[in-house]
């Protein structure tokens, strides 16, 4: 087994338990009263980056939402990689097709070839 994948077998629970924790943040951007959750998951992800080892990983406040922006320089001759994504989430309406309540991950058999997934 590579060295990385023991890594991830090793943490897989402490992984898991992070991003359901991320995962149960209400970052609704489009709901006012939830701003403050947009910010908190701005936090989560600054935060994270830098448990990661980035040694920048700054949030940055906007007219709007809040933005992380993160990078590590620690690889001279090596390619950069740009990787982009977001922290808000949707409305969960209508909240009677979920099987659980949103925001409440949980993992679960599915019965499927994919095994448990997080919901």
């Amino acid at each position: 087994m590579a060295t990385w994948q023991k890594y991830l077998a090793e943490h897989q629970g402490r992984f898991l338990a992070e991003f359901k924790e991320f995962l149960a943040i209400p970052s609704i951007s489009t709901d006012p009263q939830h701003t403050p959750d947009v910010h908190r998951a701005a936090e989560w992800v600054a935060e994270r980056l830098r448990a990661a080892g980035f040694k920048q990983a700054e949030l940055h406040e906007t007219e709007g939402h809040p933005i992380v922006f993160g990078s590590w320089l620690d690889a001279p001759g090596r390619p950069t990689v740009l990787i982009y994504g977001h922290f808000d989430v949707q409305p969960p309406e209508p909240l009677e097709l979920w099987q659980t309540p949103p925001f409440s991950p949980e993992v679960r058999e599915d019965g499927s070839t994919r095994g448990a997934r997080v919901t």
